[in-house]
């Protein structure tokens, strides 16, 4: 069972999507902490519905002092795996270093395309006919870690940004989750900066479902 330490800034829906499949056992993991930088983010509801303890550490200090305090969290707690959940923040030293290729985090967009904030709207103002998600490795760039997994969705001609958002989410719910269990399951080997999935299973409809079927 892998121990995992979620970072988030908002309303947490990824984070819900993690503790929901703990619950139907399709991800062993246990939840150690909620570590947001907002006392009014819904995360902390989630986190307090499903005895998750939960700290707010509010960016009051240097850069490296915040995520020196991070890291303590993390590590007072065994976290092996971090967890960005909506965190808004840009991961720094020394939680890089310490958890060097052990931090994902999830990107409304296809990645290398569209990075940065709102990549939703950026794709629809680009004219893209497929969205999706990326799951990815967090490195010292803005969205430029080694790509996990992606999920695409067909985008039409009367789509807003909500409308391909929520579409968007949809799929971020599921494979995020399986992102970590590939992970707990030490299916995924760095190279180069590209993750290989070992015994991934292949799908001709790859393009709109993960790499593997997913409750």
């Amino acid at each position: 069972m892998i121990k995992l330490g979620i970072l988030a800034s908002g309303r947490g829906s990824n984070f819900q999507s993690i503790i929901d499949s703990i619950k139907n056992d399709y991800l062993s993991a246990e939840i150690k902490i909620l570590i947001t930088d907002n006392p009014d983010a819904y995360a902390i509801n989630r986190a307090k519905e499903n005895n998750i303890p939960y700290v707010c550490l509010k960016m009051s200090k240097s850069k490296s002092e915040y995520y020196e305090m991070v890291v303590e969290q993390l590590q007072k707690n065994e976290v092996e795996l971090v967890i960005l959940a909506g965190f808004m923040r840009i991961v720094a030293r020394p939680l890089l270093d310490v958890y060097k290729m052990r931090i994902m985090n999830i990107h409304p967009a296809l990645l290398p395309s569209f990075r940065g904030l709102h990549g939703q709207r950026q794709a629809l103002e680009y004219g893209v006919k497929i969205a999706g998600c990326t799951v990815h490795f967090v490195d010292d760039g803005v969205d430029t870690g080694p790509i996990i997994t992606q999920a695409a969705v067909p985008v039409y001609s009367d789509d807003t940004e909500d409308s391909i958002s929520q579409r968007i989410l949809a799929l971020e719910h599921k494979i995020y989750p399986y992102a970590i269990k590939l992970f707990s399951e030490d299916r995924l080997v760095i190279y180069d900066n590209i993750v290989t999935i070992l015994n991934e299973i292949k799908s001709d409809d790859k393009l709109f479902v993960p790499t593997q079927k997913i409750s």
